[in-house]
This record gives C-alpha cells, structure tokens and sequence, in this order.
C-alpha cells in the first residue's frame, strides 16, 4: 500500500503545473487575439506620427452618434425581449422532469447547429414582400398588398431574438437549476400569493442569470454584423457595419477609432452593471 501511495505521488509530481498547461493557450490568444486588438488600437492613434485627430473628428460627426443611437436601441430591445421570452422557458426547464427538460434543452441549442447566415437567409425568405408571411396573409383575406416586414428594424430585431435567446435561457435555467426550492415551498406555505413570491424571493435569487444573460445578449447584440446587413434597412445601420464599410475601403483610422469608441461604451455599460448588480445584492442582504 505504500509503495502504491509512493508511485502515485511520484506520478503525481512529475506531472506538469497548471501555468505550463495553460501556455499554449495563454501563448494562442496573446499571438492571434491580443496581438490584434491593440494593433487595431495603435492604428486609431498612429498615422505618420501620433495623433488623436481621427477622435475628435469622430467625435465631431453627427452620423456616427446617430448609429450609435441606432446600435443601443435595437441592442437594448432585443435584450429586453430575449428576457421577457427566456425567463419562462428557464423556469419551466428548471420545474419540470430532468428527461423533459433534457429533450427541450436540445431544442433551445438547436440555433447553435445551425450556420447563423442560415438562419438570417430563412428569416428573408419569411419576410420578404413575396416570402411565407405576406402570402399567408393575402391569401387568408387579412390585407390586400403585401406588408414591408423585410429590411425593417421588426425584421432585426426578430431576427436577432432568434439568434441570441439561447444565450439568455442558458444562464437563467443554471441560476435557476441550483435553487433551493424549499424556499418557494416556504413563502407559499406562510401564505405569500403567487406574485409576492416570485417578486421577493424567485426573482432575487434568480438574479445572478438574469445578470449573465443580459449581459452576454448585449454584448453580442451590440456588434452584430450579418444579421443588420442582411435583413435590416438604410435607417437601421448598426456601428459594426459602418465600421464594415470604412475596412472594406481600407479607411482603417476611422474604423480602428470606431471599434475603440465602442469597447469603451461596452466596458462602461458592462461596468456599470455589475456594480447595479452589486448593490442590489447588498440591499437584499440588508433585508
């Protein structure tokens, strides 16, 4: 027993440590990630000698901040959405049978086997003036002519839903997964009506995914190119297709300055939060 004790802890020891396990990664993202992003940030301050022109001119253009509007709005409605429709899905998924739940957990990951230029074709074909839709409802009698759904915010804001709702029911089922329930139980056993109980004490606990998952939708919302490209319109131009459009010119000052305007709107909304979360949390701990 203990030559066998001996050998696995001399096993043990020989293998390597957990940084020089990690060094292909830390060395893969420093090469193909890190390398990148702040060439792309020297690029937004660096032309023939340092500058922040490209900054105050950016700053300058009405245009810019008139998509950053556009970008924020659709970004925060699509995440408002995405809540609203994934918070039941996850608390049936988390009430129900772990088979039942299993089967409608392949359904919600469904989106994600599925090519994302796939499922925006799909959403042209639904939308569009000849496409699914507008002939269902002009050959039930309900309009005459066909409905513009396609190229419209309706039909980004729908399309991305589609896309992004995964990633709001994934955090808020797990959240709720790890609840302890004889919680709930409680509260409805000292008489606490349906409403009461999921605003005192379901949806506090249950905040940490929400938190999550409203963060992830965002982020990805808010740079968001294929899907505003293809189904969106002239008006809805989101900050990743101006950007899109200044590299295909090769216009890279402007477009380096853009994308670091816009990490720095994310760090900050992402920033800002996590500290409402925080708070939050020490204002229930306090009751």
């Amino acid at each position: 027993m203990l030559s066998r004790r001996s050998s696995l802890g001399a096993s043990a020891a020989r293998l390597p440590s957990g940084s020089l396990l990690a060094a292909p990664l830390v060395v893969y993202l420093l090469v193909f990630y890190a390398y990148p992003v702040l060439l792309m940030l020297s690029r937004s301050v660096y032309e023939k000698g340092w500058t922040l022109q490209v900054f105050a001119k950016l700053l300058r253009d009405v245009v810019f901040w008139r998509v950053m509007q556009i970008t924020g709005t659709i970004s925060l409605i699509v995440t408002i959405v995405c809540l609203v429709l994934a918070y039941p899905v996850a608390l049936f998924l988390a009430r129900c049978k772990q088979s039942t739940a299993n089967l409608l957990i392949i359904l919600v990951l469904i989106p994600f086997w599925t090519s994302i230029l796939v499922r925006t074709y799909a959403w042209m074909v639904l939308l569009g003036r000849r496409g699914i839709i507008n002939n269902l409802l002009v050959d039930t009698g309900l309009i005459d002519h066909p409905l513009t759904l396609l190229n419209t915010r309706l039909a980004v804001c729908v399309a991305m839903v589609h896309v992004l709702l995964p990633f709001m029911v994934l955090p808020i089922y797990s959240t709720l997964k790890s609840l302890d329930w004889r919680l709930i139980r409680a509260a409805e056993g000292l008489g606490a009506r349906p409403l009461a109980v999921f605003r005192e004490v379901l949806l506090p606990l249950s905040l940490p995914g929400i938190s999550a998952g409203c963060i992830l939708v965002f982020t990805l919302a808010i740079g968001f190119y294929i899907t505003p490209a293809l189904v969106g319109g002239p008006g809805d131009l989101m900050i990743s297709i101006l950007i899109g459009n200044q590299v295909n010119i090769l216009d890279w000052p402007p477009a380096a300055a853009m994308a670091v305007v816009l990490l720095v709107v994310v760090l900050i909304i992402f920033a800002g939060f996590t500290r409402i979360m925080r708070i939050e949390k020490i204002f229930q701990g306090q009751r």
